[in-house]
């Protein structure tokens, strides 16, 4: 009898609660020589603690979305359309495009926090964690003595599965996975409503992969905010998202629940991504982790991994000089 992989994250669908963000017909365009739309009219709602998933190739605009929500863009880059609409939990709206200076410094980290695309080279080499985590609460919370600030440091630091003695640690002294926790840590420390993550697991092993993934839900189902998680990992995606919004060429070509996209995708592109990754066995996009076709009995389930037979291998003298180990 074949067993199945549990998911991390259920697929239960949109919550039913009032959306906590609002993006709607959002348009970036890089103003260059030949300017390029990187974002086309994209359209999408965020519940509280939901886990939407953004998938999609290298290059199709995810990232930009991301940066456009925070309102993170530099020249060339420029917002030409839409709105971005921020619910917050007293009832009130806040227009993101509309927030001066002062209003997105305060916003940011507080209300809607990011863990940037290689958030593992954005920690600050020369100085110790405890100092940059303790300098997000002296400038977004400047009542609390230092004691205190040392004091919620440490308890952040602990909650995503870090030794608060780490916090006297420089980068350098922490594996990668630590200083993606790390990155972690500092992006929850003011418990925002909305977390933005941008690949945050890239460059790192699978084992640790998991774990991350595994105290990102927990601390979600635990402290309640809303996820937007990037990746072009779409399996990654249907295990740990409630929503997936598939992008193509700058628009949000597919927006569905996850279950819905794996079982019925409507998209070409949706179907051609969920074709491109092999699985362990089987055939590609089938993600059997079994080792059996879920709708064959293991019986009639004829697909084998077949090697070749040694005498049919080259031999040594037969591989070009460059294989053999020679530097060339």
């Amino acid at each position: 009898m074949s067993t199945t992989t549990t998911p991390l994250r259920p697929s239960t669908g949109r919550s039913p609660r009032p959306a906590v963000l609002t993006i709607d017909d959002l348009t970036v365009v890089y103003e260059v020589e030949d300017p390029v739309t990187a974002v086309k009219a994209a359209s999408l709602t965020l519940a509280p603690g939901e886990i939407l998933g953004l998938a999609g190739e290298s290059g199709c605009g995810k990232t930009t979305l991301a940066y456009a929500v925070n309102r993170l863009h530099k020249p060339p880059a420029r917002i030409t359309t839409g709105s971005v609409t921020f619910h917050d939990r007293d009832g009130s709206d806040v227009d993101l495009l509309a927030l001066d200076d002062e209003g997105l410094r305060a916003f940011r980290w507080d209300k809607l926090s990011m863990v940037f695309q290689g958030a593992m080279n954005a920690l600050n080499p020369v100085t110790r964690v405890r100092d940059q985590l303790e300098d997000v609460l002296a400038q977004h919370r400047p009542q609390l003595s230092k004691k205190q600030r040392r004091e919620r440091a440490g308890d952040v630091l602990e909650r995503v599965g870090v030794d608060r003695v780490r916090l006297a640690s420089y980068p350098h002294e922490l594996s990668g996975g630590m200083r993606q926790r790390v990155m972690i840590a500092m992006a929850m420390l003011l418990e925002p409503q909305v977390m933005i993550m941008d690949e945050p697991t890239t460059a790192l092993d699978v084992v640790v992969q998991r774990d991350i993934l595994r105290e990102i839900v927990r601390l979600r189902d635990e402290l309640d905010f809303a996820v937007v998680f990037i990746t072009h990992d779409l399996p990654l995606l249907l295990e740990i998202s409630d929503r997936i919004a598939v992008m193509l060429r700058g628009e949000i070509v597919e927006l569905a629940t996850s279950d819905d996209i794996y079982r019925d995708p409507q998209h070409p592109y949706t179907r051609r991504l969920l074709g491109s990754f092999p699985s362990l066995s089987g055939d590609r996009g089938a993600f059997i982790r079994t080792g059996v076709d879920e709708g064959s009995s293991p019986e009639t389930d004829t697909r084998t991994v077949v090697l070749p037979d040694p005498d049919d291998l080259p031999g040594r003298g037969d591989l070009p000089t460059t294989a053999r180990g020679d530097a060339r």
